[in-house]
């Protein structure tokens, strides 16, 4: 019993150590993610209730990009933004460094990581500049297959506005549980 109280405390004390040193920035980042995510998903949901798969189609194609233009303005200097290794629309096309952490993201999932945990949190030098960074995953639901999953499994009316939308789509062919992107967030560093 001792024991057991002795690996809990010491779990314990590691785990608040471990919260303590993470960065106001890192914390910062975080609750941004969770209040893009607080906004985007009743939309989704929300659309696909009232309208289906082709009315969640506008909300990403309009509602995201607003919600990450508002976060932008609320957060500033954060630039927040979603990218892919297979974009949608030419904003979500990764940089080197973002294209290196969803490769990461894909090594970890491999490797028997929890989709929904992985994130990154980083300072680089761009030029002379120190660069603040953070990517959350984003890995891929059930629904999302929809718009999301197998060419041959995604509706004719959703293929349709997809090619209406973004005519040089290649954010499909995902399997549930995959990372499909992530939220990417930079600014300079303090």
């Amino acid at each position: 019993m001792k024991k057991v109280i002795l690996a809990t405390l010491i779990s314990s004390m590691a785990m608040n150590v471990q919260a303590q040193n993470i960065s106001a920035d890192h914390q910062e980042a975080r609750s941004i993610v969770k209040e893009f995510g607080g906004q985007l998903v009743p939309a989704l949901k929300g659309a696909m209730k009232s309208g289906g798969p082709v009315a969640a189609i506008d909300v990403c194609n309009t509602k995201a990009p607003a919600i990450a233009q508002d976060l932008s303005a609320t957060h500033a200097p954060w630039q927040v933004n979603r990218v892919s290794l297979k974009p949608r629309g030419a904003s979500a096309t990764p940089d080197a460094w973002e294209t290196a952490t969803l490769k990461w993201f894909d090594e970890q999932l491999a490797s028997g990581a929890d989709p929904k945990k992985l994130e990154k949190f980083e300072i680089v030098k761009t030029g002379n500049q120190a660069v603040t960074r953070y990517m959350k995953a984003v890995p891929t639901a059930g629904l999302c297959l929809t718009c999301h999953g197998s060419e041959q499994k995604i509706p004719q009316g959703v293929k349709a506005k997809l090619a209406e939308l973004y005519p040089k789509d290649k954010a499909t062919g995902y399997q549930e549980g995959q990372i499909r992107g992530a939220f990417s967030f930079q600014k300079p560093a303090n």
